[in-house]
């Protein structure tokens, strides 16, 4: 019955979205109907107005694009082009501002200038840098002056002159190498009192410990070493920047710099990275079925999946390096010094498309490999679950990383089937409690929220939402019953967003669980929804012609009436963590729309719900007057406090200052680390795929992620809680 339910009410969500953006979507479609003989000034100056006029008319909450706006554009893409301010001179930024007024009539229509003006400079500067990094890095540094170097570039201006820059980039390329020269000397030390001690442990002993495969170097010869690191990595990122971050990405960077004024999730998607964004969303893909990494030879081959058409090629074997990347019959793509992200984008496309590989086999040899894409799940990417032993008790934990939903196939991944799945197979584990984790979850389905929520409580409202007119409207779980009653715990940090905030929030709202994490999750109360351009490139539409807008048009309140937008959710239960002094929330962002509320929507609070705050105060109270999380807390201030500080590029203040920073960081590892691992098991239900999976390096991930969290300290003391509530009872009044 659920399903048919899920079903229905999915179509129906599916027919709302489209609604609301009719008007924006046909007007998109209909500007760009003669792009095939077009050149690339006119689809730029096309996809400028038409992004302009879908803003203006369409987003929630509109800025004036005049000339207030045009300035704010001028100088964040700039910041795009040159972030660290060691590119660009001051002159050219002058040269420029003839621009900074009139970027908001080229949004409305008029010729572009400041973009290809902008660019023209950029390109010419850009050689100008390698050539300075070049002449700097292969020439010893004296370490021995008692110079700084600041490292917030937004307190700093653009250099006044060339020689200026030279020394920007010299204390720059100084600092990196200072780095990893004092780590060289770190290790020899360290070998060194290693050596000695094993020595005076067993006299006997002292030749054989002198046979090791350590070679001591010179002062000299370990700041060589250091700069060749160095150069070698810059090298690369030279390389990279070349033939990646070209005039069309420089240009969807102008564009994105114009959507993020609105606020910080209004974003303009490429065609390809269109593409990206839907995969990431459903967890289905097309391509080869193999996992690749990066290492000094290049873009390798990790992995390969068995049955997928790498494998069935019988022709990609581990470790071969792809040097190129063709469409079909196109001109191939050379990925030399790619990073492994943009040669999977090339990879990747439409089901039953060709693509061709051009591999070096370890023996040196070259060959072209022509695949069929097929389709690929990334199960690895959905909700998992294991058994936490805590003592006589069980305890369930369940993962889910994103809210994804693959709404393009009736029989896509969704995650509220897939937690639904997991708390069937925990509750024949017979454990007391569940986990459910959503740190580090940025969000996703707002749909798949509604029916996630729908199985911890009892049939009622989960989320409002607010159209830009004023128009709102109550999302619920409409299905009456439910999945699981027991004691639940809901993990959040500064990194759970937008739907992890609804989730959280309902849970809380209904005082259905606890909530338990950093002081606030990010505070992302807006939602999104893609407005596509040009005509669909595949038979599902999900890669177009002329890319797509991820919109901002509404806004969702909990079911107090209160916003999640810049306050986030307050956690009932405090933990300490590592990010919290660092600016990463909504509220950190200067384009991050307000907080505000609305009315309250009728709902009724769990009726069994007297022990959370009983349990939440005393956990509160434990972790205030604790020792070690106030010292933790005082240490993470002190490194927080760092960041905006001149770093000094003398060897011995920086030796100084890099033990301190050191010794800091690693007091509060110490705080947070687990000093007895939990006893973590797989699912009865998913032993095979966690030990006689037929993809080994699967298996060996799924068993590494079960140690990773027997290690984690924030979900042992989450499931302490668990075991506070009273015997839970398991019911399944949905299914």
């Amino acid at each position: 019955m659920r399903n048919i339910m899920t079903y229905v009410k999915q179509n129906k969500w599916k027919f709302f979205a489209t609604l609301v953006l009719v008007g924006g979507l046909f007007f998109a479609f209909n500007t760009f109907n003669t792009a095939n003989s077009e050149t690339s000034e006119i689809r730029h100056r096309k996809l400028l107005s038409t992004i302009g006029r879908l803003l203006e008319s369409e987003h929630y909450s509109p800025r004036v694009i005049d000339d207030k706006f045009s300035k704010e554009v001028f100088d964040a893409y700039l910041k795009t082009l040159d972030p660290e301010k060691n590119i660009l001179l001051q002159s050219d930024v002058d040269s420029l501002k003839v621009f900074a007024t009139t970027i908001d009539d080229e949004i409305h229509g008029a010729a572009i200038q400041f973009e290809p003006a902008a660019t023209a400079i950029y390109e010419r500067r850009a050689k100008e840098i390698k050539a300075i990094f070049e002449s700097i890095i292969d020439k010893p540094f004296d370490f021995t002056t008692d110079d700084s170097l600041m490292v917030d570039t937004d307190k700093m201006n653009y250099a006044a002159n060339k020689a200026e820059r030279v020394k920007r980039w010299n204390d720059a390329i100084k600092y990196k190498v200072l780095d990893r020269y004092v780590s060289l000397l770190e290790d020899r030390e360290k070998h060194a009192k290693t050596k000695a001690e094993k020595a005076v442990a067993d006299s006997s002993k002292i030749k054989d410990t002198l046979k090791d495969n350590f070679i001591v170097k010179t002062d000299m010869e370990l700041e060589a070493d250091a700069r060749a690191t160095i150069k070698k990595n810059y090298i690369k990122r030279f390389s990279l920047l070349e033939k990646t971050f070209d005039k069309e990405k420089r240009f969807e960077s102008f564009l994105n710099s114009i959507t993020s004024l609105m606020d910080p999730h209004t974003d303009y998607f490429a065609p390809i990275e269109k593409r990206s964004f839907t995969e990431q969303m459903s967890g289905t893909f097309y391509g080869i079925g193999a996992q690749l990494t990066q290492d000094d030879n290049g873009v390798k081959i990790a992995s390969v999946q068995p049955g997928g058409a790498a494998w069935k090629s019988g022709l990609i074997v581990v470790n071969d390096v792809i040097v190129k990347i063709a469409q079909g019959a196109e001109e191939p793509v050379d990925v030399t010094g790619y990073e492994t992200t943009e040669a999977v984008k090339l990879i990747r496309g439409d089901l039953g498309s060709e693509v061709r590989l051009t591999v070096r086999k370890p023996d040196g040899t070259t060959k072209v490999v022509v695949l069929i894409r097929e389709k690929i799940v990334l199960d690895e990417g959905f909700a998992r679950s294991a058994v936490i032993q805590n003592g006589n008790e069980k305890i369930g934990y369940i993962l889910l990383p994103d809210f994804y939903a693959d709404f393009e196939r009736e029989e896509g991944a969704r995650c509220s089937k897939d937690i639904a799945k997991e708390v069937e197979k925990l509750k024949a584990e017979k454990v007391k409690g569940i986990i459910i984790d959503v740190r580090y979850n940025g969000g996703g389905s707002l749909y798949e929220v509604v029916q996630m929520a729908g199985l911890f409580i009892d049939k009622g409202p989960i989320v409002q939402i607010r159209s830009k007119e004023g128009r709102s409207q109550i999302l619920s779980d409409e299905t009456p019953g439910i999945l699981y009653d027991g004691p639940l715990v809901v993990m959040v940090n500064e990194f759970s967003a937008s739907a992890s905030e609804i989730f959280a929030g309902a849970i809380q709202d209904y005082k259905r669980g606890l909530i338990v994490g950093s002081t606030s999750s990010y505070g992302k109360g807006t939602v999104q929804r893609n407005v596509a351009f040009g005509k669909p490139l595949d038979a599902m539409g999900i890669q177009t012609e002329y890319g797509a807008v991820k919109l901002t048009f509404q806004k969702f309140y909990r079911v107090t009436g209160s916003s999640t937008q810049r306050k986030g959710v307050v956690p009932d239960v405090v933990f300490p963590d590592d990010y919290e002094f660092l600016k990463y929330r909504e509220k950190d962002n200067p384009s991050a729309l307000p907080w505000d509320e609305m009315e309250r929507a009728k709902f009724s609070p769990w009726t069994s719900s007297n022990e959370i705050a009983t349990i939440a105060a005393k956990a509160n109270n434990k972790i205030k007057n604790d020792t070690a999380t106030i010292r933790f807390k005082k240490n993470l201030q002190w490194v927080s406090a760092q960041v905006d500080k001149s770093v000094a590029l003398e060897i011995n203040k920086y030796r100084q200052y890099k033990k301190e920073i050191q010794n800091v960081i690693q007091q509060n590892e110490n705080i947070l680390k687990l000093k007895t691992p939990m006893t973590v098991s797989a699912l009865k239900a998913d032993y095979d795929k966690f030990y006689n999976n037929p993809d080994k390096t699967k298996q060996d991930r799924y068993q590494a992620w079960l140690k990773m969290v027997a290690k984690d300290i924030q979900v042992n003391e989450s499931s302490k809680l668990l075991t506070a509530f009273a015997k839970p009872n398991l019911i399944a009044k949905k299914g």
